[in-house]
């Protein structure tokens, strides 16, 4: 384990001494678990997000007024 500094508001601090005291356990446990429940939830952003984007805004709004020619029906 390594040790870690943070900033913290006085109000956080407070708050953080208070869940600690509360459950008998030291505020660096209260830290630990608050940032593993974080880390849990958090969800990397796919990496092929926006590869086919095409760079038109205003996609939408054409399909209202543009229509595709129909294909012959053979």
């Amino acid at each position: 384990m390594q040790r870690t500094t943070l900033m913290i508001p006085n109000e956080l601090r407070e708050a953080l001494r208070q869940i600690a005291a509360d459950s008998g356990v030291s505020m660096a446990t209260v830290v630990r678990e608050a940032l593993e429940e974080r880390v849990a939830r958090a969800r990397p952003t796919p990496r092929s997000l926006g590869v086919g984007a095409s760079g038109s805004t205003d996609t939408a709004l054409r399909t209202a007024v543009e229509r595709p020619e129909p294909r012959a029906c053979l």
